[in-house]
């Protein structure tokens, strides 16, 4: 009896406790990111009018601008960055959302990156959009970011305003680079070596070389002029061929001011109607070149994007792009080892040593 007394007093706890807790009114949430103010409401429509961007660090300033609908880099000669870049920085700003308030004690910005960009050694960055006016768009003070290690997590870092010392914690992306190298496409082109059918090397102070790939899916690129070549190595002819399997530059200039001296020029004929012109120039130990297609749709394509541009590409390109026919040599066996000196300037021998004496025959016993 009193056992069953114990399980319904037991029992009647657990519901009255229950019903306090579903009437104890809640304290209040957390606000959760996507309730955080924006830091730039109504961007998205004043960017139609962007027509410049600059990061601004201690040791200088990044500059893209825009040309028409696409976004340039003046210190390369307007070449074009890559748009894709650009597109996801400016959705990023729209995006943004101050979600915690930090310190707004000047002394304190140190910590968390957001010192002014200005002073030497410092490691924030002021991000502006500017109109084509000069007019502010945009503008941040960019501090350190913190790294998330979970799944699905948005980015953060310390964001302030340039002319406020209220630093916040801001959730979004903003993928800003100071570095102008990060913002160009570095590819010029990716022409699987099999296309390639001919090669006519037309280099200054050099007979012409000609190379011909045989027929066939296995048909290998072979020097057919001069008509007696000496014996070529494979391997050689075949970087030959892949002068544009993967090829990027590492610098870029307007051709007008190209430099170096030049080399000559080279015509690559490839499948589907289309060859190429490539008038490399050296500089000192660098290689630039330019580009020019010929042909139907794909030349179109390829022009759009070398025409009026000269490039700085790696050094071995030169031995692709202007060989020379002792460029496709065997490389030379290494020096045998020093072998000694014979005739009449050798040493002359030592002597043998000495044979030893043969030990004394003890006498036969009597």
């Amino acid at each position: 009896m009193q056992r069953r007394t114990l399980l319904l007093l037991s029992g009647a706890a657990v519901v009255v406790v229950g019903g306090a807790i579903m009437l104890t009114p809640k304290g209040p949430e957390a606000p959760s990111p996507a309730g955080a103010a924006l830091a730039f409401p109504g961007l998205a429509q004043r960017l139609q009018s962007a027509a410049r961007i600059e990061a601004k660090r201690h040791d200088g300033t990044l500059e893209i601008a825009r040309r028409d609908d696409t976004w340039v880099l003046p210190s390369k000669g307007g070449y074009p960055v890559r748009q894709e870049k650009v597109r996801e920085l400016l959705v990023g700003l729209t995006e943004l959302r101050l979600t915690e308030p930090r310190t707004a004690n000047p002394d304190m910005l140190d910590r968390l990156g957001l010192e002014d960009p200005a002073r030497d050694g410092a490691t924030s960055t002021l991000l502006r959009v500017l109109d084509a006016q000069g007019g502010v768009i945009a503008e941040l003070v960019i501090g350190r970011r913190r790294v998330r290690t979970q799944g699905n997590v948005p980015e953060s870092a310390y964001v302030r305003r340039p002319d406020e010392t209220q630093a916040w914690l801001a959730e979004g992306r903003i993928p800003v680079d100071s570095d102008p190298q990060l913002w160009l496409d570095r590819d010029i082109a990716n022409l699987p070596r099999e296309r390639v059918r001919r090669i006519a090397v037309n280099r200054t102070g050099e007979p012409a070389l000609v190379l011909t790939r045989a027929e066939g899916p296995e048909g290998r690129l072979a020097v057919t002029e001069p008509a007696e070549a000496p014996p070529t190595e494979e391997t050689a002819l075949d970087e030959v061929g892949r002068a544009f399997e993967f090829l990027t530059f590492l610098d870029v200039k307007p051709e007008a001011e190209i430099p170096g001296e030049a080399l000559g020029e080279t015509r690559f004929e490839l499948t589907d109607n289309l060859a190429i012109l490539v008038r490399p120039r050296r500089d000192g130990e660098a290689i630039w070149a330019t580009f020019a297609a010929e042909g139907d749709d794909e030349a179109t394509r390829l022009n759009a994007r070398w025409r009026g541009w000269a490039y700085q590409v790696g050094q071995w390109k030169e031995k692709a792009f202007a060989p020379l026919l002792a460029d496709l040599h065997p490389a030379e066996p290494p020096p045998a080892e020093d072998a000694p000196p014979q005739g009449a300037d050798a040493p002359a021998a030592e002597p043998p040593a000495p044979a030893a004496p043969a030990p004394a025959t003890p006498p036969a016993p009597q």
